[in-house]
Order: structure tokens, then sequence, then C-alpha cells
């Protein structure tokens, strides 16, 4: 790893690949799809990770699979995979190497019931010996960098994020992402960077920390807090896809770009149509409506006033003629409050 500073725009190779930014777009399952990627990275991400895949999925050739792990136009495209057997997480990392992933990265961070079901996500931290062994069958499998996506352990009882960490880069792994909770705590309460720093006393390797950032103070304050070289952006995101590059500018010394809301609606339209052009209108539509929401609570945050009606047919129509006309209705500028 090269040696790490507190400023400028990054400081600590991954397997050889420099990021351009100190702040990451996190992946998030039914969130960060392509499109959503593509964006931030074009507003200065410095890496942007794909949702969550089943490893076996895509081994498989599902459909939903293969569009999670879409990266044209991304680079470097970074696909995440998640899974608890060795056979599977190596053949899905061959697949998504040579459809051009350039880092692979494995989760052992999900808190979600139906992924620590089966034994996938976080449930790995309650075995250290087995969650190695993924890594290691990962690594031998592809040419190209691994990494390690963790919580800080299973519950308050074994925070062993720092051996898990350690082992994990014994074994080859070439980056670790540590999010500042544990997995019984789901969501819930703030996250403890502070409780990372162990982590970072764990070894010499580029680290990451994740959890609760939307601002770049907070980035700040993570990166003292933590000892980390980078911070990962995830739910602030949404309806942002423009923040973690603002926040890795100003972390760099430089003034974040200002984003206008005649950008922002711009953008708001691309991702929209970038997603039905991506997964067809009838799937499309679905998918998009979480980051419609977003782009709504962006309006009203910009100081646009409230169309509870617009909004509506927003989230709910199955034409997308209407829901481009909805979102135009709440940017429009003739709806922009005194506040803005």
């Amino acid at each position: 790893m090269e040696s790490a500073s507190k400023s400028g725009d990054a400081v600590a190779a991954i397997g050889g690949l420099m990021p351009t930014a100190r702040a990451f777009l996190a992946p998030m399952s039914g969130v960060t799809d392509v499109v959503m990627r593509r964006i931030s990275a074009r507003f200065g991400a410095g890496l942007v990770v794909s949702e969550m895949i089943a490893s076996d999925e895509l081994v498989r050739g599902s459909e939903e699979a293969r569009l999670r792990a879409e990266g044209s136009g991304v680079t470097p495209h970074v696909v995440q995979l998640a899974g608890c057997e060795a056979r599977w997480l190596a053949e899905a990392a061959q697949v998504a190497e040579a459809s051009g992933a350039e880092i692979v990265d494995i989760n052992m961070g999900c808190p979600a019931k139906k992924v620590v079901g089966g034994w996938a996500g976080s449930a790995l931290m309650r075995d250290l010996d087995h969650a190695i062994g993924l890594v290691e069958a990962v690594v031998a499998a592809v040419k190209v960098p691994v990494t390690v996506k963790m919580r800080l352990g299973w519950d308050d009882a074994s925070r062993n994020a720092p051996e898990l960490a350690r082992r994990a880069v014994a074994a080859g792994a070439a980056a670790i992402t540590v999010h500042g909770r544990t997995r019984q705590q789901f969501y819930k309460g703030v996250a403890d960077w502070a409780a990372i720093a162990p982590v970072r006393a764990a070894g010499a390797f580029p680290l990451v920390a994740n959890g609760d950032i939307a601002t770049a103070v907070q980035a700040r304050d993570c990166l003292e807090q933590s000892g980390a070289d980078y911070v990962m952006i995830g739910r602030a995101a949404l309806g942002r896809p423009w923040l973690p590059g603002q926040i890795g500018a100003v972390l760099a010394g430089r003034e974040p770009e200002t984003i206008t809301v005649e950008t922002k609606a711009e953008l708001a339209r691309e991702h929209y149509e970038g997603l039905l052009s991506l997964m067809g209108r009838e799937v499309g539509v679905r998918h998009a409506r979480k980051h419609l929401a977003a782009y709504a609570d962006e309006a009203l945050a910009c100081g646009f006033e409230p169309d509870e009606q617009a909004r509506r047919e927003l989230l709910t129509t199955v034409e997308p003629s209407r829901a481009l006309a909805a979102l135009d209705r709440l940017f429009s500028t003739e709806r922009l409050g005194a506040a803005a």
C-alpha cells in the first residue's frame, strides 16, 4: 500500500488501482444500478460499487444478476458478490472478471435476514475460518484485486472485524471496508466510526470506513476517528448521486461542484430514462420508483413547493411520459419557494 496522507484525492492504491477521490459510492441492494454508478462516477466519486449480487445466480446466468453486474461506462468497474460457498463465489468472480470487472468485492456485511439466513453476508463473521476460505478461493480464481466489506462484528460481544480484516489481507485481500455497526444493530442507532480504529491498527492495508456519512464534515470526522484512508457514502447518496464527488472534492481541499436545480432535474430524468433502457419498461418503471421518490425529496430540500398530486403520479404511474411530466412539475421553477 502506498503511504497514506490526510489530504489529496487518493491516499492508497487498491491492488495497483488508485481511486480518483477519497469518497466512494457504497454498494446498496436495489439502489446502485449501473445508471446511478455512471452518474456518481461522472461527478467525481472515487469508486462506485455494484449492488450485491448472489454468486450462484450470476454463474447460472440470471438476467437480474447480469443487470446488477452491468458496468459499461464505469471505470474502474467494481462488482460485489455474496455467497457462502467457495465454488460459487470463485466461479462468479471469474464471470465478473470476464465481463470487465476490475475489482471484485466480497460481501461479509449485509445484515438482511434473507442473506444471513443462507449463511452469507454478515453471518460469515460468525465463522472466520470459513470466511477466510472464501477469500482464498476468490483470490485464487481471478487476477483482479479482491476486497472485503464487513461490519464491526455479529454483535457487541463479538466485534471481530480487526481479526477478520487481518486474516483477509493475509489471504490476499487488497482492501477492507468496515461499516461502523454490528449485524445485530442493522441500521439502528449511530455508526461508531471510532470502533473502526482497531481495524486500522490491525495492519497497513487500504481501509474504507462506512456508515452515516452524509456531509464533508462527517467524512472528515470519520477519517479522523477511524484512521481510514477512504469513506464510503451509502444511503445519503440516494437521490443525490453527485454527493460522493462533492465530499471527495472537499476532502482534497477543493471547492465542491455546485449542482444547480436544473442539473438535478436533468439527472433525475437521465436516471429514469437510463433504467428504462437498461431493464425494459416493465421492470425499469418499478425499479426506478425508489430513486424517483428520493429525487422528489431532493426537490423539496431545494425549496420547491410540495405537489402531492405530482409525487403520487410519479410513484404510481406505469406510463413513462406521465412520470417524466410529474418529475418536471416537481422541479418546475414556478414552484421554487422563497427559501431556495
